[in-house]
């Protein structure tokens, strides 16, 4: 972020603090340039009559110390270059970092100044409180004062009482950071006969019921409870897998042997990845599938939205110690996980395309949804982290209602690649929209600072409805939880700096709506899988001849046979090359004969352009499942 350059410009007077010192820098760099180019000139003009000494006729030993002094002022002329270039980098060097320097200085007044004001904007909203606290006799009778005795709406149910600052939250708004501000109330004092949360989104406390049947709520105990039901597995399967070798990695004796080489035949190690395909890092995602079962049973859009949002943020959960990638998957290679009787979905995955790799992926829920997407990875090595950025748009649609939901995932960071230790961060923004009720939920993911004082993977996000109005608001860690507030009041705050102006949400207590399973025992040594993960590549009967499970050399180093895995991985890579090139050929032929060539065709999905996204996009076509009842695989072709 150092080098970004998207950074605010910084004041005048910042300004000509910092173009002083360079100034005086350039000038003194002009100066030594001229001297370089005085040196030059009169360098050459000594080794020319140095030339002509030595043409002339002179004893052998005048001839040799003329040479030697011919050789001294090529060094001092080369000497004097270098220096004149050094001096050129070290004036690059400072004005990068005073640029560095200057921007961390304008972050912390910044942080200053909103600091300021949202303690200018918290005690105008206390005497607000107080005011209507005052001029609400059912409530001065209940409570003397909001600030000092406000009760949760979790807590006021126990009968337990805490403190204000406990009770008030703070959240950061989407377009410029605003405060969003929960005060809690007691539920006791506001409920209406026959309420109801999915009638909601009028902004009452009433609507937030504790009793409710889809939102759970924020304490530990019941959370855990309410997903254990669903997830309890009718078949036994495995909960570990080989431990990872302790295999050391020599980076430049790869690199070394990779000179000269053509990119695409460079072999890498297994040494680099974890043994699963891309195709099962992406059937990952439906982990937390229950929150899409429970989505089902909102009544309300804004409320399902909700739980669709803690869903997006759920599937990064699972990044936060996986550093190593997955497999690459071959061209044909497909991934199925047939839990219908068990969790309700079965899924499949297919890689679509090799250049750029594409894979397409199709879930289906008896529960009530059904969730496709065609995901190519687009990355950029910036030398001391990588980009990975997925494209494409991932739908989810519920049968009842008809709701569909259109989103796309964020931008994914890998830190440290040449020198350190390898961590993840995740950064960005998602927009969800409900394309049938024209909902919408905006999350921003933060990404890490230094000097933020924020949550680490902090994320924040607002729900609103088709005219725009804010009905809850989203907050979490996309490694931890997501929590739900509902928005009781929002009201404009202090302008900002930039100009724009600060919203303040009201809201109710927060429900917890996503938690984080805890990793199983020794998963620093199984590649930090989840229970989920570890069961992905055991072996199955009556899968495809194309199923990730199948693939050797994935096999062989979960087995911790790597030296042979490295062997398998290039002997399926050469396969694979071997098929592009004949496919390169029949291409040429076709175009030489006049005649039109497809290239590959997918098995299980079918190219089509998408109504929403006007993209063209691969989806089901069916038959996959029913090929798995006869056992014919006839169609599928030779890639293991």
């Amino acid at each position: 972020a150092d080098d970004s350059g998207d950074e605010e410009p910084a004041s005048q007077s910042d300004k000509s603090e910092l173009h002083g010192p360079l100034k005086t820098l350039s000038s003194k760099l002009e100066d030594l340039s001229t001297c370089n180019e005085l040196i030059a000139k009169h360098g050459a003009a000594l080794q020319r009559s140095l030339s002509e000494l030595e043409n002339l006729r002179l004893p052998a030993e005048s001839g040799e110390k003329i040479k030697a002094v011919n050789e001294r002022a090529t060094l001092f002329r080369i000497t004097s270059n270098a220096m004149i270039n050094a001096c050129r980098d070290f004036l690059d060097l400072a004005e990068s970092h005073s640029r560095k320097w200057q921007r961390l200085l304008q972050h912390e007044r910044e942080q200053r100044i909103r600091l300021e004001e949202t303690i200018e904007q918290l005690a105008k909203q206390h005497n607000s409180l107080e005011r209507a606290c005052r001029g609400a006799p059912g409530l001065a009778s209940a409570t003397t004062s909001i600030s000092s005795t406000a009760k949760g709406s979790v807590q006021s149910a126990k009968g337990e009482a805490s403190d204000e600052d406990e009770e008030t939250e703070y959240f950061d708004a989407m377009e410029d950071a605003p405060a969003f501000i929960t005060v809690t109330a007691d539920p006791k004092h506001h409920r209406r006969s026959g309420s109801n949360l999915s009638g909601a989104s009028e902004g009452h406390p009433e609507d937030w019921n504790l009793e409710d049947s889809v939102f759970e709520s924020s304490n530990q105990s019941s959370y855990n409870e309410s997903t254990c039901k669903d997830l309890l597995p009718k078949k036994r399967r495995r909960t570990r897998i080989p431990d990872k070798p302790n295999y050391s990695l020599n980076l430049w004796s790869i690199m070394k042997n990779c000179i000269g080489k053509e990119l695409s035949k460079i072999p890498m190690p297994v040494n680099f990845n974890e043994p699963l395909s891309m195709l099962q890092r992406l059937t990952e995602d439906l982990e937390y599938h229950e929150l899409l079962d429970k989505a089902v049973k909102c009544e309300s859009s804004t409320e399902q939205m909700c739980f669709v949002a803690a869903f997006s943020v759920s599937s990064y959960s699972t990044t936060v110690h996986r550093t190593a990638k997955p497999f690459n998957p071959l061209l044909g290679e497909t991934y199925e996980l047939d839990r219908l009787e068990e969790l309700g979905f079965r899924s499949l995955c297919e890689q679509v395309s090799h250049h750029p790799p594409a894979a397409a992926h199709h879930v289906y829920s008896r529960r009530g949804w059904t969730l496709w997407q065609e995901i190519t990875i687009a990355s950029k090595f910036r030398g001391k982290y990588l980009s990975i950025m997925p494209l494409g748009a991932i739908h989810l649609e519920f049968h009842s209602s008809g709701n569909h939901y259109v989103w796309r995932k964020v931008t994914s960071t890998v830190h440290n690649i040449i020198v350190g230790k390898l961590w993840i961060d995740q950064s960005g923004e998602i927009e969800i929209v409900n394309h049938k009720s024209k909902d919408k939920c905006q999350l921003k993911f933060t990404p890490y600072s230094y000097f933020s004082r924020d949550v680490p993977r902090k994320v924040t996000g607002v729900v609103s409805d088709a005219d725009g109005k804010a009905h809850y608001v989203m907050s979490g860690t996309w490694d931890e939880k997501m929590e739900c507030s509902k928005i009781l009041h929002s009201s404009h705050g202090s302008t900002s700096m930039e100009g724009k102006q600060k919203t303040v949400y009201q809201t109710l207590s927060p429900k917890v709506l996503w938690r984080k399973y805890p990793l199983p025992e020794n998963a620093e040594n199984m590649y930090f899988f989840s229970e989920l993960a570890l069961t992905l590549n055991e072996p199955e009967e009556r899968v495809a001849p194309t199923d990730s499970r199948l693939r050797p050399d994935q096999r062989l180093m979960e087995s911790g046979r790597w030296d042979e895995a490295n062997v398998e991985k290039q002997r399926l890579e050469e396969k694979q090359r071997a098929v592009r090139r004949r496919r390169e050929a029949e291409a040429v032929e076709a175009l030489e004969e006049g005649k039109d060539y497809e290239g590959y065709i997918p098995l299980w999905f079918e190219r089509k352009v998408d109504a929403i996204t006007g993209e063209l996009i691969c989806v089901y076509k069916g038959g996959y499942w029913e090929a798995k009842d006869k056992q014919d695989w006839n169609m599928c072709p030779d890639i293991f």
